[in-house]
């Protein structure tokens, strides 16, 4: 979604974007040198295993639950919930059945994609 020369309009995280059997489904909703706005749709048993992102991001639980491990501790997230992740901190994301979840990664002066 650019925001460039278009309207304003009020949308629904929710209902952006549907789940999709066996997969995690993402839509970008904004992409600039600041950083990323993504959202994603995890179906059940669907995730995203241990890795690690060179950039701050801000979780932001939108539909549903997911365990979060980060740095080895284990979280719940839920929908209104949000959890900061540093940059370079292994994370996993473990949906408990559909989840959707809005992600901002944060780029810091000089970090490049």
């Amino acid at each position: 979604m650019s925001t460039e020369n278009t309207a304003p309009e009020v949308r629904n995280l929710k209902q952006m974007l549907h789940y999709q059997e066996k997969a995690v489904v993402s839509r970008m909703l904004v992409k600039n040198p600041a950083g990323n706005v993504t959202l994603f749709a995890f179906d059940r048993d669907e995730g995203l295993s241990e890795h690690t992102a060179p950039f701050d991001a801000l979780v932001i639980g939108v539909e549903g639950r997911a365990e979060i491990v980060l740095g080895g501790v284990s979280l719940t997230l839920g929908e209104g919930d949000s959890l900061l992740m540093p940059a370079n901190v292994p994370h996993a994301v473990n949906p408990q059945g559909g989840f959707k979840m809005l992600l901002i990664m944060i780029r810091g002066t000089g970090q490049q994609e």
